[in-house]
């Protein structure tokens, strides 16, 4: 609980070993002396391995690895930043509806229902960060206005018009994919709403990278009033902290690192939800400790399924999220049943 440094070397280390196991394995398997030669010849530092291998290693495989991590690592950023706010072990993006908000709205722009809102590169990140957001803000609102009196949140409404607003985002994608004008693009869509790293290229990574890194910097910069926020609104505010401020920038930052993410990923539930929890048994609730924690732990635990996704039936891919959501349901039942386990 007390030595968070140790812990956090070797998740740094797991995560390094994993991408180049990653970039090893799969459909064909690529000898770990020849993951190293091709990167190292990108590098200048060693002649290269033979085509084939240099091209499944650093056109393929190393974008998808990277990918993983900046998808994996942020969404449980997002995660921990949202159980802070609703102080309920229940939030994550994809619960609070964030995650299918930013899947219509991708679905919208992709399926040729909006037209490209600025160049089309950006179009599709920015109809998910949209989608995401008007999601999450009406959730905020309904559970607001029903609150008791005083102007508390009411975790339990926003939790339920969480899983409401999920389920309308979903049908509005079911139905746009459904109605699509270009059907040729419905099997691509299906297959990337159920979450897909597949389509990962270097030139596609810098907006997750700066969309995680920049999660992980602010939860890590307001790890103090983040911790406040846990004693509950009035506490937190005779502490000095700006509530209200501090809620919205919560609710528009994980809008804009969901919608990012998701834009180039797909809806991947489960990790946002169980990392922090599997984080926070071994290093407490402050937030200084969890939030990089758990970006390294949601980076490598996407990575892992995601290389199970590729490698688990022959010939064939499975969507990533299948994958998280058949490790994340039995951890969550299991943590339900711990009874010494308590939320912050």
């Amino acid at each position: 609980m007390k030595r968070p440094l140790p812990l956090g070397l070797l998740l740094l280390g797991v995560a390094l070993l994993s991408v180049g196991a990653a970039a090893a394995l799969g459909s064909a398997a690529v000898a770990p002396a020849d993951v190293v030669r091709a990167v190292g010849h990108r590098l200048g530092l060693s002649a290269a391995p033979g085509p084939v291998a240099d091209r499944i290693v650093w056109q393929l495989r190393l974008p998808r690895a990277l990918l993983a991590l900046c998808v994996g690592g942020g969404l449980a950023v997002v995660g921990v930043a949202m159980q802070a706010l609703v102080r309920n072990p229940l939030a994550e993006p994809y619960v609070l509806g964030i995650s299918g908000g930013a899947s219509a709205g991708a679905s919208l722009f992709y399926l040729g229902f909006l037209p490209p809102l600025v160049s089309r590169a950006l179009s599709l990140p920015l109809a998910a960060f949209l989608g995401g957001l008007a999601t999450i803000s009406v959730v905020y609102l309904v559970a607001r206005t029903a609150s008791s009196e005083g102007g508390h949140l009411s975790v339990a409404r926003l939790l339920l018009a969480g899983v409401a607003m999920s389920a309308l985002m979903g049908a509005v994608t079911s139905f746009v994919t459904l109605a699509s004008p270009e059907p040729g693009k419905l099997r691509a869509v299906l297959f990337w709403l159920l979450g897909s790293l597949a389509g990962a290229q270097w030139a596609l990574l810098p907006l997750p990278a700066l969309a995680a890194g920049g999660g992980l910097a602010a939860c890590w910069a307001f790890s103090r009033p983040l911790d406040a926020l846990l004693l509950g609104e009035e506490p937190a505010q005779s502490l000095g902290v700006s509530v209200e401020a501090l809620k919205r920038g919560l609710i528009g930052g994980a809008a804009l690192v969901t919608g990012l993410l998701v834009a180039r990923a797909g809806a991947i539930g489960f990790v946002g939800l169980i990392v922090p929890h599997a984080v926070r048994l071994l290093t407490g609730a402050a937030h200084r400790r969890l939030a990089p924690l758990s970006f390294l732990a949601g980076a490598v635990f996407l990575l892992w399924a995601d290389v199970l996704a590729r490698t688990l039936l022959p010939g064939q891919e499975l969507p990533v999220g299948i994958l998280t959501a058949g490790c994340g349901v039995p951890f969550f039942l299991w943590l339900l049943r711990r009874e010494r386990y308590r939320f912050g």
